[in-house]
């Protein structure tokens, strides 16, 4: 099963181009279109949902993090450090994050 190649952009500019020819052959006609002038019966401006209600203001970032971090409950205290001098076990791993020993630790 063989796959059939998409035409390249050249390929297909040139189709086009050989289209409108054989049109323009034909005893077709292009109609020139003065700029700015709509497909539309009228020419009012399209009124879109989104952007039909005045701009409102922005809302500041800000003032909105510093009042939520002030409702915000203070952070616990955090442990109490070991005594020092009291040994500890630790665990000693490979490369590969086996164990390969435990030993007793002053810290």
């Amino acid at each position: 099963m063989t796959l059939k190649k998409p035409p390249t952009k050249a390929e297909l500019r040139e189709q086009l181009l050989a289209e409108v020819r054989s049109y323009l052959e034909g005893g077709g006609t292009v109609e020139e279109v003065p700029r700015g002038l709509s497909g539309r019966g009228d020419n009012t401006p399209l009124r879109t949902v989104l952007f039909d209600s005045p701009r409102e203001g922005r809302t500041y970032v800000n003032d909105l993090v510093a009042d939520i971090d002030a409702r915000r409950k203070p952070a616990k205290a955090a442990a109490s450090p070991r005594k020092p001098g009291k040994p500890q076990l630790k665990t000693i791993y490979d490369d590969f994050g086996e164990p390969i020993r435990k030993i007793w630790v002053e810290e």
